[in-house]
C-alpha cells in the first residue's frame, strides 16, 4: 500500500481536529495559503513548521515521528546535539592486515549507496568464523559515508561469564554517548528507545551492535528512520529481523584460508613450502581465521621451524578439553600449541588473565592479577598479542576473543586454589580502591557514606588519575558488574557489599536501573547467607532507590521499611536517615502529605544529630516541598533557605537548583513576584551551566507562571513552549504533562477556551498514561473550567465531580497547583447548581499510588 504524503497526513489530522485551514492557520501562524499548498503537497516545510504542526494537530509521538519522516525534517534536536569535535566515533580498532572475505565485503558496499532509509544487515555463522573483525573491518571501510559518527556496543550474547546486556541498559549507554545526561534518560525501556530513535531520526550514523544473543536483544537499539546503517553480530541467524539484510560468513575458502596464513607468518616463510602442506595446515585449523593466525604466529615466533614442523605439531595435538563445540575444536589445536609454547611467566599471565570476568581489560587490572607492577604487566600483554592471544580494539584496553577466553579459564585450573582466589582477591582489591576514588571525585558529598574496604585490602596495582573517573566509570562499569557475579560467586561478599553501595549512584544516575537491581540482589543474598545486617540493610535501601526511580512504589515501599526495621534493631542512626528520607519521598508520590512530613521531620532530626549533611540536605528539601504543597510557606521558607545554605556550603549543586527551586514556588504562591523570578532565574543559569536538563524544565515553568500571573502572556508561552520542547527531546512525560498543562491554563487566561480543551484534554492522556492521580484531578480541573468558560455546564460539573473524587480517593484536600483543591471545586459545582453528592458516585480512572511528583514541583 502506498504510504502517504505529507499533504494527505495534515489534511486527515486537522480534519480529525474537526478544523479548517483558516483555523490550522491562525493556530499555528502560517496563512491559509500555506496551510493549503502544504496540504496539496506544494511546499517544503522547515522544521519550525512542523512542530507547530504536530503540537496544533494534537498528534502522539507515533505521528509525530511519521510527519517528520515523510517531511523530510528529521534533524536531531538542537538541546542534544553532539557540540562540534564530540561525534561519537566508537569503532575499536581495525584488524591489522585484513585479507580474503572479498564477497562479504563487495556485499557491505552495496549498503553504502541506500541513502535516506534504515539498512540493518546481520552478519551470522560459528565461533571464531572471523565475525567481529569482519564487521569492524567493513565499518572503517564505510565509516567515511556516515558523518555523525558510529556507535559500538557489545551485547555480551555468547561472553562466556557475561550476563547477556540487557536493553534497556544498552539504551542508556547509547543515549549517554548521544549526548543526553544521565537525568534526562527515560525511565522505562519504551520510552528510552523512543528517544534513541528520535535522536537518531535525521543523522547518518553507524551503527554495530557485536555478539547479539537474539532478536529481542537487538530490536530495541534499531533506528526508526533516517540515514543510518545498522551491523548486528550473531551466532544465530536473526531470522526474526524482518528487515535485515543477511551475510552468512562461513569458514574461508581454501585459497584466502593460505593467503591469511601466509600473510600472517610472512610471504618469505612460506616461499618455497609446496600447496599441499600450506593446504593441511590451515585445514588442521578448520579454515578458521581465528585458528589461522594463532599458527602462523607461532611459526612467525620460532624463525627455525618450518611448516612442515609446525604441521607435525598440530597433527600430534591431542584435545584434552573435554567436550569441544564446533568452532572450538577446530580452534583448539592451533590454540593449545600457542599456549604451550608461552614462555613460564606468559603460560602463568595467561592463565590468570583468564579469572577476569570482564569483556576487556586495562593494564593496570593485569598488574593486580599477576600481582607486578603496570609496565612489567604491559610487556607481558604485548608479548600475549604478538602471538595473538591477546586484541587491543582500543589503546590500552585489552580482551580475549571469546574462544581463547574460555581457554584461559579453563587452563586457570592448572594454578592452586589458593592461587587462583589470590589473583581473584588482588583483581577485586584493585577495583575496589579504584572505583571508591573515582566515585568520591565525581560525588565528594558522599564520600563519607560509602563503605570502605577492609584496610588491609590493597592490590598494590597503580590506579588511573581521579580528573578521568567519568570516562575510567564510562569504560569499567559492565566489567565491575561482571566481577561484582564473580565475586559472588566465589564468596567474596564483602566485595559484592562494597560494590553494590559504591555504584549505587553510578548506575542510578546513568539509568541502568535493570543493572543496579541484579547488583543489589547479589549483595542482598551475599548479606543474608553471611548474616551481615548491615549489608542487608545497606542492599535493601538501595533496592527501595531504584525501585522508587522505577515508579515501582509498592516494592520501593517493603524494601525501604524492611531497611528500617533493620537499622533500628541495630542502632544504626545513618542507615535510619537514609530509610526514612526514602520512604518518605514515596509517601509524597503517592500524595499522602502528613506522613510524608512525618517521616522526613523524623529524618531531619537523625541528621543533624549526627552530623550528616547529605541526609540533613535530602530531608531539608523534602520537607519544605511539603510544607509549600500543603499551604504552610513559613516552615517551607525556612527548611529550603537552610537547605540552600547548606548545599552551597557543602558544593551540592544539585542540591543547591532543588533549594532554589523551592524557595522559587514559595513566593510564587505568596504572590511575590519579584523575588520568585530572581530564584528561578537563578536556578535557571544553575541548571544550564550543570547540564540539568530537569532543573532546567522546572526552572522555565516557574518563569513562565510568573508572566502569566502578571499578564506577560507572550513571554509566559515562550517559556511553556520552551519546557514543552525540551521535554519531548528528552522523552519525559511527566514534562510534557506540566508544559501542556501550563499552555492550558495560559490558552484559558487569553479567553481561548477551545484552545484549552486541547491542551487538557492531552495533558489528561499523559496524567493517566503515568498512573499520577494528582495530576489527573488537575487536568480535570482545567478542562472544567474550559467547559465552563464554553458555558458546557454539564461537562464541567462533569470534569469537576472527577477531580474532587480523585482527591477525596486520595485522602487530600489539595494539589500542589493552586485553586485545585477540595473546597474550591465544591464551590464550582455548587455555583453549577449541581449537588456535591455526585462526587462520590463518580466512577474514575486513577489509582492512589500513582507516580506524581508533589514532593519536589517535578522529579529531578
Amino acid at each position: 500500500m502506498r504510504e502517504k504524503t505529507m499533504g494527505e497526513l495534515v489534511r486527515t489530522w486537522r480534519k480529525r481536529a474537526m478544523l479548517t485551514q483558516e483555523q490550522l492557520g491562525v493556530r499555528t501562524g502560517l496563512n491559509t495559503r500555506t496551510i493549503r499548498r502544504i496540504e496539496l503537497d506544494e511546499r517544503h516545510s522547515r522544521g519550525s513548521t512542523i512542530r507547530r504542526l504536530a503540537e496544533e494537530l494534537g498528534l502522539n509521538d507515533a505521528e509525530r515521528s511519521l510527519l517528520m519522516r515523510v517531511a523530510g525534517q528529521v534533524a536531531p534536536p538542537a538541546a542534544l546535539s553532539q557540540p562540534v569535535g564530540t561525534i561519537p566515533q566508537q569503532l575499536p580498532a581495525d584488524v591489522a592486515a585484513f585479507v580474503a572475505r572479498a564477497r562479504e565485503l563487495a556485499m557491505f558496499d552495496d549498503l553504502a549507496g541506500e541513502v535516506g532509509a534504515v539498512v540493518v544487515c546481520a552478519v551470522d555463522g560459528m565461533a571464531g568464523v572471523g565475525k567481529t573483525a569482519l564487521a569492524v573491518h567493513a565499518a572503517h571501510r564505510l565509516a567515511p559515508h556516515f558523518p555523525d559518527g558510529n556507535l559500538f556496543v557489545d551485547l555480551y550474547g555468547h561472553t562466556q561469564g557475561m550476563a547477556a546486556a540487557d536493553p534497556s541498559d544498552t539504551l542508556a549507554r547509547l543515549l549517554g554517548a548521544l549526548g543526553v545526561p544521565g537525568e534526562a534518560i527515560p525511565q522505562h525501556v519504551n520510552d528510552r528507545a523512543a528517544l534513541y530513535r528520535s535522536l537518531l531520526a535525521g543523522r547518518k550514523m553507524l551503527i554495530v551492535l557485536d555478539n547479539a544473543a537474539d532478536e529481542a536483544q537487538v530490536r530495541p537499539l534499531l533506528p526508526g528512520f533516517g540515514g543510518c546503517l545498522v551491523l548486528i553480530t550473531s551466532r544465530r541467524r536473526l531470522v526474526g529481523l524482518d528487515e535485515a539484510r543477511t551475510i552468512p560468513v562461513d569458514v574461508l575458502p581454501l585459497e584466502d584460508a593460505v593467503s591469511l596464513f601466509a600473510g600472517t607468518a610472512g610471504p618469505e616463510r612460506v616461499a618455497d613450502v609446496p600447496d599441499e602442506v600450506l593446504a593441511e595446515v590451515v585445514r588442521r585449523c578448520g579454515m578458521l581465521p581465528l585458528a589461522i593466525r594463532l599458527a602462523a604466529a607461532r611459526l612467525k615466533a620460532h624463525p627455525a621451524w618450518s611448516v612442515e614442523h609446525l604441521l607435525r605439531r598440530l597433527e600430534g595435538h591431542r584435545y584434552g578439553l573435554g567436550e569441544l563445540y564446533a568452532g572450538r575444536r577446530s580452534v583448539a589445536a592451533a590454540l593449545d600449541l600457542s599456549y604451550r609454547e608461552l614462555g613460564v611467566a606468559e603460560r602463568r599471565a595467561y592463565r590468570l588473565l583468564g579469572l577476569h570476568a570482564g569483556a576487556d581489560f586495562p593494564p593496570e587490572a593485569a598488574a593486580a592479577l599477576l600481582s607486578t607492577t603496570t609496565k612489567q604487566a604491559s610487556l607481558t600483554l604485548d608479548r600475549l598479542m604478538e602471538v595473538n592471544l591477546l586484541q587491543e580494539p582500543a589503546i590500552g584496553r585489552y580482551r580475549f576473543h571469546d574462544l581463547i577466553r574460555a581457554h584461559a579459564k579453563e587452563a586457570a585450573a592448572e594454578e592452586s586454589e589458593s592461587v587462583r582466589r589470590g589473583a581473584l582477591a588482588r583483581l577485586l582489591d584493585h577495583y575496589g580502591e579504584t572505583v571508591a576514588a573515582m566515585v568520591d571525585h565525581l560525588y565528594p558529598y558522599e564520600a563519607d557514606v560509602r563503605p570502605r574496604l577492609s584496610p588491609g585490602a590493597t592490590s598494590g596495582a597503580s590506579t588511573p588519575a581521579a580528573q578521568d573517573a567519568g570516562g575510567w566509570l564510562d569504560a569499567e562499569l559492565s566489567n565491575l558488574l561482571a566481577l561484582a557475579r564473580s565475586a559472588a560467586e566465589h564468596g567474596f561478599s564483602g566485595h559484592v557489599r562494597h560494590l553494590s553501595a559504591t555504584l549505587h549512584r553510578c548506575l542510578r544516575t546513568r539509568g541502568r536501573y535493570t543493572e543496579a537491581e541484579g547488583l543489589h540482589l547479589r549483595a542482598l543474598a551475599a548479606a543474608r547467607s553471611g548474616e551481615d545486617r548491615a549489608g542487608e540493610m545497606e542492599a535493601l535501601l538501595s533496592l527501595g532507590e531504584i525501585r522508587q526511580a522505577q515508579c515501582r512504589y509498592e516494592a520501593a515501599l517493603k524494601d525501604g521499611k524492611g531497611a528500617l526495621d533493620i537499622a533500628r534493631a541495630t542502632g544504626h542512626r545513618s542507615g535510619e536517615l537514609r530509610a526514612l528520607n526514602g520512604i518518605g519521598m514515596i509517601c509524597g508520590f503517592q500524595g499522602d502529605y502528613a506522613k510524608a512530613a512525618g517521616y522526613f521531620s523524623r529524618a531531619l532530626g537523625i541528621a543533624r544529630s549526627i552530623g550528616h549533611h547529605t541526609g540533613e540536605l535530602d530531608a531539608l528539601i523534602a520537607s519544605g516541598n511539603v510544607h509549600r504543597i500543603t499551604g504552610r510557606y513559613e516552615e517551607s521558607a525556612n527548611n529550603l533557605t537552610a537547605a540552600l545554605d547548606l548545599a552551597y556550603s557543602i558544593g551540592h549543586r544539585t542540591g543547591e537548583l532543588r533549594a532554589l527551586l523551592g524557595l522559587g514556588f514559595i513566593h510564587l504562591g505568596r504572590g511575590e513576584h519579584r523575588p520568585a523570578t530572581g530564584y528561578f532565574t537563578r536556578a535557571l543559569e544553575l541548571a544550564r551551566g550543570t547540564g540539568h536538563r530537569l532543573g532546567e524544565l522546572d526552572s522555565l515553568n516557574g518563569l513562565g507562571h510568573v508572566h502569566r500571573i502578571r499578564g506577560r502572556y507572550q513571554a509566559a508561552y515562550d517559556c511553556y513552549r520552551q519546557a514543552l520542547d525540551r521535554a519531548r527531546e528528552i522523552g519525559n512525560r511527566n514534562w510534557q504533562f506540566e508544559a501542556l498543562h501550563s499552555i492550558g491554563r495560559l490558552r484559558h487566561d487569553r479567553g481561548q477556551a477551545d484552545e484549552a480543551l486541547d491542551c487538557h484534554c492531552q495533558a489528561l492522556l499523559l496524567a493517566s498514561d503515568l498512573d499520577q492521580p494528582t495530576d489527573q484531578a488537575r487536568a480535570h480541573d482545567g478542562l472544567a473550567q474550559a467547559y465552563a468558560s464554553l458555558g458546557r455546564r454539564d461537562e464541567a460539573d462533569l470534569h469537576w465531580s472527577r477531580a474532587l473524587s480523585i482527591l477525596i480517593s486520595l485522602d487530600v484536600d489539595r494539589t500542589e497547583e493552586r485553586g485545585v483543591d477540595v473546597e474550591t471545586m465544591r464551590a464550582h459545582i455548587a455555583a453549577l447548581g449541581r449537588s456535591t453528592t455526585r462526587q462520590t458516585e463518580m466512577p474514575h480512572e486513577v489509582s492512589a499510588s500513582g507516580p506524581g511528583s508533589p514532593v519536589s514541583h517535578r522529579r529531578h
